[in-house]
């Protein structure tokens, strides 16, 4: 493979790139997935802010397969960064007109009702 060329689907499916954390309360199951490179950062924009912590975002990583099976249990999920929200943009979870941009990096929420 060139070093330019961009990794085919299956080895990005196969390749942990985001950090998965579920929190569970009552009946909800709250899943949070952060891109790898966002941990411990924090972005401020205005009265906007996120802050990628693992107390949060976990600090367990998780392959796109991963996130997908536990987003298919979630009631609710938070996502941050270009991969994270990509994916979930890609299965349908969230619309890209609700995206969020702080300091340039993609934040969703998704709410099941």
């Amino acid at each position: 493979m060139e070093e330019n060329e961009p990794q085919t689907n299956e080895s990005q499916t196969n390749k942990p790139q985001m950090y998965l954390k579920t929190h569970l309360s009552g009946k909800e199951v709250l899943i949070a997935i952060c891109d790898c490179e966002l941990m411990g950062k924090k972005f401020v924009e205005g009265r906007l802010q996120v802050e990628i912590r693992p107390d949060f975002f976990g600090d367990e990583k998780a392959t796109a397969q991963e996130v997908e099976e536990a987003m298919a249990k979630a009631t609710m999920a938070n996502f941050v960064g270009d991969l994270a929200v990509g994916h979930a943009i890609r299965l349908g979870y969230v619309a890209q007109d609700n995206v969020l941009n702080i300091k340039g990096v993609p934040c969703a929420q998704m709410v099941l009702m």
